[in-house]
Parts: C-alpha cells; structure tokens; sequence
C-alpha cells in the first residue's frame, strides 16, 4: 500500500530532506508508527542512522521482511524504550492521528526526552479546519485531525520549538487537510 507513496507526495519528500539535512549525516533517528518501515527506509537513503519502532507486532514483522538490513523494535510512544537525550531526530508520520488528546501531552514528552539538544521532531497529521479535535473513520480505528496551531501549542508546551510547516489542501484520492511540523529541541 505504501510502496512509492513519496514519488507522489514532493513536498513531503522536500521536508523529509530538510528534516534530515537539519539533523546531519548518521546521526540517530527513530521513526516512531513506522508502519511497514518505508519512511525509516528513506532516512536511512537520505544519510541518517534510522530504526523504528510500531506497537504493531504485525507490521514490524513486514517491516523487517521488506528491509532485512534495518532496525524495527515493538514498542510504544507512550512509554519508548530508548534513552534519554540519545535520538538527532524523531519522525512521526500519521502515527499521533489514533491517540486521543489527552494522551498527547504526555507523548510529546516522550519525544522530548528522548531527543538531543538540537534535536528535531518531524511530525506528520490530518489537518483539521474549525474543531479541535475532530474524529473521522479510519481503517484501523478511529483517528483525529488536528489543527496545527493547537498542536504547535502544545509541542511548544512539551519543550519544543516550531521551525517550519507544511500544509496543503489533499491530493486526489485523499479527504483531509495534510499537514506536518518541524520543530527543535532547545
């Protein structure tokens, strides 16, 4: 399902660049809801040391059959199993959009713990237009869009700093608002 997705998405393959350019050639990323490990397959093609890491016992196994040669941990966003301030950068593509926002606070912490200073987080969501948070059906469970101001808030609430984001009206074939945010560890 996801096979080539980024040569239909340049923005998104833009920032990923950006995002990797920031944090520097093999440092230590973790791409967290790594689904079946073509974004952490990615990073590590643009230079960087990339594992990841899904709750999903199934698709790290996909993951790990589909790059045999990287990384893939089990595990959770609320509570990683990597150590403090050992991580350049964390990317979180979609993987916040099932978790309801009062787990959010706390999962932004994660990330802040476990980034460097200077440590930058690439966070990948729905966008939402008017309501804070808005549920819609979803394939695996019910999921949120969010609006980026909100989400900004509380990033910067958890210790980081917005660089920069990306938002755009959806492709075809696609329903919602995409957005990311580039922040940074101070």
């Amino acid at each position: 399902m996801f096979s080539g997705i980024l040569e239909k998405l340049p923005l998104e393959r833009a920032l990923l660049q950006v995002f990797a350019d920031n944090i520097g050639a093999n440092e230590l990323v973790a791409d967290l809801g790594c689904g079946p490990g073509h974004l952490t397959a990615h990073l590590n093609a643009l230079g960087l040391d990339a594992f990841g890491v899904d709750l999903s016992s199934e698709m790290i196994a996909i993951a790990r059959q589909a790059h045999p040669d990287l990384r893939f941990d089990e595990g959770t966003m609320t509570a990683l199993d990597i150590e403090d301030g050992s991580l350049g950068g964390v990317l979180s593509f979609y993987s916040v959009i099932h978790l309801p926002p009062t787990e959010l606070p706390g999962v932004f912490r994660e990330f802040v713990r476990v980034l460097k200073p200077g440590g930058q987080l690439l966070l990948g969501f729905y966008g939402g237009d008017d309501v804070w948070p808005r549920t819609f059906d979803h394939k695996v469970t019910t999921a949120y869009r969010w609006l980026p101001d909100a989400l900004s808030e509380l990033l910067g609430q958890a210790g980081l700093t917005e660089i920069t984001r990306l938002v755009r009206a959806p492709y075809e074939g696609e329903r919602f608002q995409q957005a990311q945010l580039l922040l940074r560890k101070e």
